[in-house]
């Protein structure tokens, strides 16, 4: 899978997220977000002027969604995106409208659409979570000039391979046969138990290295 590829998913069969900014006292603020279209330069979205939601966009110029796809938890894809905004002004509205015709429900005639402008999410990082994969599956990319913060768990060389950590693994993610032991990123529910567990403190989290 590629960042493109998990920003279609997002665009194609999700479409609605929850996104998330951040108010004038500092406190989250969460709404609904449409993705109207993505491409090889980022994710594509309208609001209107006047909600608070368009006013935070510009003063943070950074934005956080996530979307889920599945009939319930077991089979769920989420996808989380965040990231650099900017408002766009290169007449690519009547292209989302086209792309989007529920929204000329929304916004009727010509004149109410001057309430609607169009934000492109540029650069940032994406996460995809698949529950429905058996063990699950945990991917990060990076996109736009963005870096993908990577924060896992990691067993350092003071592993004595007495194995509690494995015992305790959800999705038996730790792989034995190297030294030190590794856990498969790609795997890991990042539940913690490993860390908790180990008798030598030899399992560290590794943030935003």
């Amino acid at each position: 899978m590629t960042a493109n590829e998990a920003l279609e998913y997002l665009h194609r069969e999700i479409h609605t997220t929850v996104a998330a900014t951040i108010d004038e006292e500092g406190l989250p603020v969460t709404c609904a977000m449409d993705v109207m279209d993505v491409d090889g330069q980022g994710l594509y979205f309208l609001t209107a002027k006047g909600k608070g939601f368009y006013k935070r966009l510009k003063r943070q110029g950074y934005l956080a969604l996530t979307g889920t796809h599945g009939k319930d938890t077991l089979s769920c894809v989420a996808v989380s995106v965040r990231g650099n905004v900017r408002e766009l002004r290169d007449g690519r509205l009547p292209q989302l409208l086209e792309k989007n015709p529920y929204m000329k429900q929304i916004y009727p005639t010509e004149g109410s659409r001057q309430a609607l402008s169009v934000f492109q999410l540029y650069q940032g990082e994406i996460q995809w979570f698949d529950l429905s994969q058996k063990p699950i599956q945990r991917f990060s990319f990076a996109f736009g000039q963005g870096a993908a913060k990577q924060e896992d768990y990691a067993i350092t060389a003071a592993c004595t391979g007495c194995r509690a950590c494995q015992k305790v693994c959800p999705q038996n993610c730790i792989d034995f046969t190297q030294k030190p032991p590794m856990i498969r990123q790609e795997n890991c529910l990042h539940c913690g138990n490993c860390m908790e567990i180990c008798p030598q403190d030899a399992v560290i989290w590794e943030g935003s290295r």
